[in-house]
């Protein structure tokens, strides 16, 4: 049985013109599914929904379980009576870029302050869901509470400059914080169970109308997070607690000091000896959250490259083999499937292709990446396989426009227009055409080009340490003649959803069958 062909958008909850300063998942989230579903697309790659950290990034969490509080809908909690709604409609509907500390300033007492009159108010039935969404997630919530809880009361700073007590977990000092910190570990608690609820029913919301989620899990996790604090046996961690290697890339041509992202490296043996158990709850998590699963950074699966934390560049580091074949198999045997995307962009060996079609599991193809040399044409649609996940560009890049406009050299735009032709409709639609025309079974564009936005909605520029993950679409900028031209698109490109119930569920094997 082979996948059907298939098309969606890529956009970031944050990015939604909600009220209070950030996207959320309240009625501008149903607003945009409603457009999905009327431009008959079917899939919506969302990137990872976990608590912001360094640069706002939800690649830099401080969890790879819990959700992020500021895309917790205070609307929808007004709806349901945990908080007033003039509390709520005093917040700014304006739509500017996502100003982080002011929306957490704003945003985390009215969530504080629904969360304490759920814990007054609450009917019997609300009550029991909420303990046993306590019940089944203890396994991940309990640590992740009291650390969020702890980290606030430490003004965030990193968990290894807390008392010497509480960064070794000792029992006593953990049962006297779980006292001191009782009510407010109690809040954090209700405040996750919200952000689930919520999102549990967004998702439903999308599966009637035919509309599949696209998650995303980064392959490392922070050092500054609930899990390496809770499980440092399982990192590669010195007597202090230190990092004694990290995570990154070597130099190539696009930095000579290749980059140093500091996340700390597994201990695969420990992980191994264990059954790859922490791997297994984390995925099987994953896809209760999402439908798919876009692995971030596939390659360090198959070989990572490890830098000595004392080094301040990626210079001096090593490819390491990672746990390859030998993860996944666990995985398949413990959930019945790989329900995956691999992120297999950049210098990708043969051993890596090798790895992901083993198990069989389709990459990556952005074709913003494939008019410099000719190198870079595995990128356009006349080298694809169908077994292959197309974008124009990713969060990680400039707009179609933007680039076209501002980065792409004279050569690059030749290429193009001898490619795409002169696209009079504009570049960003040329490039839609192009990909949604492909053999790729799946095909997805950010809204930024779908919308033909430049440079000032570019969502994420890796080397900048600031000024990310702050766009925001504005009302009304999905319009009806952009759903119709989507939805003729789909239509000739036999994209359409599928309509039966079997067309809700998807495995790798499905994909590339």
């Amino acid at each position: 049985m082979s996948s059907p062909r298939a098309t969606g958008i890529l956009l970031h909850p944050s990015s939604l013109p909600s009220r209070g300063g950030i996207g959320d998942f309240g009625p501008a989230a149903y607003e945009f599914v409603n457009f999905l579903a009327t431009a008959r697309q079917s899939l919506w790659q969302i990137l990872p929904l976990g608590p912001v950290g360094y640069g706002n990034s939800p690649y830099s969490s401080t969890s790879a379980f819990a959700g992020s509080p500021l895309l917790v809908s205070l609307e929808r909690l007004a709806d349901k009576g945990w908080i007033d709604r003039q509390r709520v409609s005093s917040l700014s509907d304006g739509v500017s870029a996502v100003d982080y500390d002011r929306v957490a300033a704003q945003k985390f007492p009215l969530l504080v302050e629904a969360a304490n009159n759920f814990l007054q108010r609450a009917s019997g039935a609300e009550r029991a869901r909420y303990d046993q969404f306590c019940r089944d997630n203890a396994w991940w919530l309990e640590g992740f509470v009291l650390f969020d809880t702890l980290r606030l009361h430490h003004n965030a700073e990193s968990w290894n400059h807390w008392p010497r007590e509480l960064a070794r977990r000792e029992p006593a000092a953990l049962d006297k914080a779980r006292t001191e910190f009782a009510r407010e570990i109690d809040a954090a608690r209700v405040i996750q169970f919200f952000f689930f609820e919520q999102w549990r029913a967004l998702r439903q919301y999308c599966a009637a109308r035919g509309i599949r989620i696209i998650g995303d899990a980064a392959i490392f996790v922070n050092y500054d997070s609930a899990d390496v604090w809770t499980h440092p046996d399982l990192f590669r961690l010195d007597h202090n607690l230190e990092p004694e290697v990290v995570a990154g890339v070597p130099p190539d041509a696009f930095s000579e000091t290749g980059q140093r992202w500091g996340n700390p490296l597994y201990r695969w043996d420990v992980m191994k000896s264990r059954g790859y158990e922490w791997w297994i709850q984390r995925v099987r998590w994953a896809t209760q959250t999402c439908d798919i699963v876009r692995l971030d950074h596939f390659r360090g699966f198959e070989q990572y490259w490890e830098i000595p934390a004392s080094e301040k560049t990626a210079v001096h580091g090593r490819w390491v083999d990672g746990p390859k074949d030998d993860l996944f198999h666990a995985l398949r045997n413990a959930l019945g499937g790989l329900p995956f995307i691999a992120e297999d962009l950049g210098f990708i060996t043969p051993e890596v292709h090798a790895l992901r079609e083993r198990l069989r599991i389709p990459g990556m193809r952005v074709m913003q990446f494939g008019f410099g040399d000719r190198g870079a044409h595995m990128y356009l649609p006349h080298r694809f396989e169908p077994d292959t996940v197309v974008y124009t560009g990713t969060h990680d890049n400039d707009t179609m426009v933007g680039w076209w406009k501002c980065c792409a050299t004279d050569e690059e735009r030749r290429y193009v227009r001898a490619y795409v032709g002169s696209a009079e409709d504009g570049i960003h639609w040329g490039f839609i055409r192009a990909a949604q025309t492909s053999v790729a079974r799946w095909c997805v564009i950010p809204l930024q080009d779908v919308l033909g936005l430049g440079s000032d909605a570019r969502m994420n520029t890796p080397s900048r340490t600031e000024g990310n993950w702050g766009w925001r679409y504005q009302p009304g900028a999905l319009t009806a003649e952009i759903a119709d031209r989507l939805a003729t698109l789909a239509d000739v490109t036999d994209r359409l959803p599928e309509t039966s119930p079997a067309a809700q569920h998807y495995s790798s094997e499905q994909f590339a069958a």
